[in-house]
C-alpha cells in the first residue's frame, strides 16, 4: 500500500513539475538555441565512449570545453516564480527515503531549484525509444524499378553502406513515398524526429535558425540522391534544421523503428570499429566531436597489397586516404624521361590524395603500398563537405610538399 502511495505521489509531482515549466513561457525555444548545442556533442561522446562513471566524465568535459569561457547561469525573471514555486510546493511533499527502489524515478525532483536545468536532457535519449522491442517492420508495396531506384540511392549512402543486403531489402520495403509541393514544411526546427527521408526528384532548402541572428540562416539545399533527417534518430535529439520543399519534390520516407533496429545498429558498430583510430590521427585532433561522428560514418576502407599502386600520377582524383595500416610511399617524375624518384613515406595516422581534390587537378604523385595496408577513404563530395575546416592545414602541408620535391 505504501509503496503504491509514494508512486502515486511522485507521479503526481512529476505531472505537476511539467506544468509548472511549460507555462512560464518559451523554454522549446531556448532548450533548441541555447541547450541542445552544448548538450548533444556531449550526448555523441557520452555514447561513444560509454564511461563507467558517467558523471566524472560530464564534469571533466564539461571543464575542458568551457574552460577558458565559463558558462554563466542567469535565471531568467520570469521563470523565478515557478521555480519558488516548486521549491515551496516540493518542501511541502517531503518523501521518507526508506525502500527507494519503489519509488519511480523516470523524473529526479530534488529539492534544489538547479535540478530543474536537468530536464533539458532528452528523456528519449533513455527511454522508450531506446528498449528492446519485438521489431515487426512495416512493409509498403513498390514496384520493382521503385525498388532498384530506392537501392541504388541508398548504397550511395554513408549510413546504409554497411548494411548486409537481406537487412537493407526490409529498410526498402520500409520505405514510403512522399510528396510535397513548393513551399510545403519536411521539417521544422524544435520538432521531434521520427522520420529519415531520402530525396527521390525535386530541390529542398534547409535553414536554421541561430539564437543571435533575427532571420533564419541558409546552410545548404538539398537534391536527388541526398537524404536527411537521420541525425535526430541516431541521437534521439530535435530537428536541428527546417526543411522546405522548392519544387514539386517526391522523398522517401522511412520509420524510427525500422531505422533503430537495422540502421542504428549498423552505424554505431561501424563507428566503434573507426572511432579510436580516427581520434589519435592528428590531421583530426581540432575537429568537433559532431563532425568526427560524420566522419566515422562516411569513410570506407580499401586493402592493399604490398607494392600494388593506391594512387596514380596522372590519374583524376576522386578519393581522399587515411592510412589506417601499413605501410607506403610516394613517387614523382621530376625530370622527363627519368624514373620515378620516392619523395615521401607514409605510416599509420598518415594522409594523402588532398591535393587532387582541392585544386579539381590530376594526381600529382604514385602512392604505393610498401607492407599491406588498409585506408579508410572519404570520397570528393564527403571530403569537401566534412573537412572543409581543415582547407588551411591542407594548403600549408601541400607548400612544404612543394619544397621538398
Amino acid at each position: 500500500f505504501f509503496s503504491s502511495r509514494r508512486r502515486h505521489t511522485r507521479c503526481r509531482e512529476v505531472s505537476w513539475a511539467r506544468r509548472c515549466v511549460q507555462e512560464t513561457g518559451s523554454e522549446m525555444e531556448y532548450l533548441t538555441t541555447k541547450v541542445t548545442p552544448i548538450l548533444e556533442p556531449l550526448i555523441i561522446d557520452l555514447l561513444a565512449k560509454r564511461p563507467d562513471n558517467p558523471v566524472e566524465f560530464i564534469f571533466n568535459w564539461m571543464e575542458e570545453k568551457y574552460r577558458k569561457a565559463p558558462p554563466i547561469v542567469v535565471i531568467p525573471e520570469e521563470n523565478k516564480n515557478a521555480i519558488d514555486v516548486i521549491r515551496r510546493e516540493s518542501d511541502t511533499r517531503k518523501i521518507s527515503s526508506d525502500n527507494d527502489d519503489d519509488i519511480i524515478d523516470d523524473l529526479p525532483i530534488t529539492r534544489s531549484p538547479s535540478s530543474l536545468t536537468r530536464k533539458s536532457i532528452s528523456a528519449e535519449a533513455y527511454g522508450e525509444y531506446n528498449k528492446k522491442e519485438n521489431f515487426v517492420p512495416r512493409f509498403i508495396p513498390q514496384n520493382q524499378e521503385q525498388r532498384n531506384r530506392i537501392r541504388k540511392k541508398l548504397q550511395a549512402q554513408f549510413l546504409f553502406s554497411s548494411i548486409p543486403p537481406k537487412e537493407l531489402d526490409i529498410v526498402i520495403g520500409a520505405m514510403e513515398e512522399k510528396h510535397f509541393k513548393p513551399g510545403d514544411f519536411v521539417i521544422k526546427q524544435g520538432d521531434e524526429g521520427d522520420n529519415l527521408y531520402l530525396v527521390e526528384a525535386g530541390t529542398l532548402t534547409c535553414t536554421k535558425k541561430f539564437a543571435n541572428k533575427p532571420e533564419p540562416t541558409f546552410l545548404k539545399e538539398y537534391v536527388p540522391g541526398e537524404s536527411f533527417g537521420e541525425l535526430e534518430l541516431l541521437y534521439n535529439a530535435p530537428r536541428a534544421a527546417t526543411i522546405v520543399a522548392k519544387t514539386d519534390s517526391i522523398l522517401w520516407s522511412l520509420d524510427r523503428s525500422t531505422f533503430n533496429n537495422i540502421v542504428k545498429g549498423a552505424a554505431m558498430k561501424k563507428r566503434e570499429k573507426y572511432e579510436e583510430f580516427l581520434k589519435n590521427v592528428k590531421l583530426l585532433s581540432t575537429i568537433e566531436s559532431y563532425e568526427m561522428t560524420m566522419i566515422m560514418d562516411a569513410v570506407k576502407p580499401a586493402e592493399y597489397k604490398e607494392g600494388e599502386f593506391i594512387i596514380r600520377e596522372g590519374e583524376e582524383g576522386k578519393l581522399f586516404f587515411l592510412l589506417e595500416s601499413g605501410e607506403a610511399f610516394a613517387t614523382k617524375v621530376l625530370a622527363q624521361g627519368q624514373p620515378a624518384t620516392k619523395v615521401m613515406e607514409y605510416n599509420k595516422g598518415s594522409y594523402f590524395g588532398e591535393l587532387a581534390l582541392l585544386r579539381n587537378a590530376p594526381r600529382a604523385a604514385n602512392v604505393i603500398a610498401k607492407t599491406d595496408c588498409t585506408c579508410l577513404t572519404l570520397d570528393r563530395n564527403a571530403f569537401k563537405r566534412l573537412l572543409e575546416s581543415l582547407t588551411g592545414v591542407f594548403k600549408r602541408n601541400a607548400e612544404a610538399y612543394k619544397q621538398q620535391t
